[in-house]
């Protein structure tokens, strides 16, 4: 699982000590409400799903929030750290990728049950510094039966400037959709998440505190548009596994593209990029 306490100086300094953390589990209950539905296909642009129909995939991400009070929120945004997740003061926060599985489809206006476990926290060195690696298994179930798993990675990294460019070669895609961010398209999708991290939608927080060069397109939105490019081009393909992880930030209003390809039967890589370079790459498992 790795390292649950940090041999890093700085950390050390901090007094951080991740061991309480590890192992530590969460539970939340929720409908995959209809109302919301509809919000998530209003801010993607996609036909509403019905009541009782399949929750498109990565549309989860919407639902199990867990709101705090406003003495509960961080500077950034976030809930205080501290509570499920580690401190890890001092440190910006970031949506490193997940990886997951697809058990069975989640339907529209049925209840449904979250655990979700801290199942590793490692400590890392990069180039831009350290970084605290925590992973938070999802499990969410409907009626008893498991639906998906989601093994959701977190990086907490020093308050170093951000990657600008990705010089890995980027293959020729199959099929690619042209996207253009906008303020009003990440203050939806933070809205129908209930994400109040502030890189999103508070421009001097972003640029002048965190180092961006403009609002940060949400990972998981990526990901969502990456999965769907792929769905859009392989109608009949029935997604088993996805994983996905963040190779740099993209900032409004630079346009990028998803798009991908089959590498052999059953699987395909999907990416976003721009023309400096890949931004987020994934792979599918389908049948």
């Amino acid at each position: 699982m790795g390292a649950a306490t940090t041999n890093d100086p700085a950390d050390a300094a901090k007094g951080l000590d991740t061991n309480p953390w590890l192992g530590r589990t969460e539970t939340c209950t929720d409908q995959i409400s209809h109302n919301l539905a509809v919000r998530i296909a209003a801010t993607l642009g996609e036909p509403t799903p019905a009541p009782g129909s399949a929750l498109p995939l990565l549309w989860h991400w919407a639902y199990f929030q867990q709101p705090v009070q406003p003495d509960g929120i961080g500077q950034d945004g976030h809930p205080a750290r501290g509570g499920f997740l580690p401190p890890a003061e001092g440190r910006n926060r970031m949506w490193a990728g997940s990886r997951l599985e697809f058990h069975a489809p989640l339907r529209v206006g049925v209840d449904a049950h979250r655990v979700s476990t801290i199942t590793r926290i490692e400590e890392k060195h990069g180039r831009t510094g350290s970084l605290l690696f925590v992973t938070v298994r999802h499990e969410i179930s409907q009626q008893g039966q498991l639906a998906l798993r989601d093994d959701h990675d977190i990086v907490y990294r020093e308050a170093t400037p951000p990657k600008l460019k990705d010089d890995t070669p980027v293959d020729a895609p199959q099929w690619r959709e042209d996207v253009t961010p906008t303020p009003t398209l990440l203050f939806r999708y933070s809205a129908v998440t209930f994400n109040g991290h502030r890189i999103h939608y508070d421009f001097p927080y972003v640029t002048e505190v965190e180092g961006y060069a403009g609002l940060v397109v949400h990972g998981p939105l990526i990901a969502t548009l990456a999965l769907r490019s792929f769905m859009r081009a392989n109608p009949e393909a029935r997604v088993k596994t996805f994983a996905f992880r963040g190779v740099r930030p993209l900032t409004v209003p630079d346009a990028f593209y998803v798009g991908g390809r089959i590498t052999e039967p059953g699987h395909a890589q999907v990416w976003a990029a721009n023309q400096q370079g890949a931004a987020q790459r994934a792979d599918i498992e389908f049948d």
